[in-house]
């Protein structure tokens, strides 16, 4: 159990191992976040605004941390960080599930399953009732 007197307060950023990347447009680094009088982790969201603060960065969205790992007995985190030249940079290379995670990624459609069912459900009619039955299955409710 941590001590009473412990807070959620500041941290420190570190960046090392700092490279640039031209073919990705994009700076990249190890990110170390000291937080000793910090309990658990310190959220994705402040590092991130920490990092676009130190180099400057004018939007925050092409600022990318992950696999950050805490070290035993807290206190310090490392992980993986990239700040891209622009966003189109950042949507060209990073994954969709952690264009998501910051807001500029598509959403899902739906489940597989509802996908395929609304489409075998169209396959028993023709014309204006095939969409009929279509869209009707999308507000569906069991």
């Amino acid at each position: 159990m941590p001590p009473a007197g412990k807070k959620k307060a500041d941290f420190t950023v570190r960046t090392k191992v700092f490279k640039k990347n031209p073919l990705l447009r994009r700076r990249q680094f190890v990110v170390e976040i000291a937080h000793p009088s910090w309990n658990g982790t310190v959220p994705t969201k402040s590092i991130r605004h920490k990092l676009a603060l130190m180099y400057k960065v004018p939007d925050e969205s092409c600022v990318f941390v992950s696999s950050l790992k805490t070290k035993f007995g807290g206190g310090l985190t490392t992980g993986f960080g990239a700040i891209y030249e622009d966003i189109a940079a950042a949507q060209r290379v990073e994954p969709n599930y952690k264009l998501r995670r910051i807001g500029l990624g598509r959403k899902k459609k739906g489940s597989r399953k509802s996908m395929k069912e609304r489409r075998n459900r169209g396959k028993s009619v023709r014309g204006k009732a095939k969409s009929k039955k279509t869209t009707a299955a999308k507000g569906k409710k069991k």
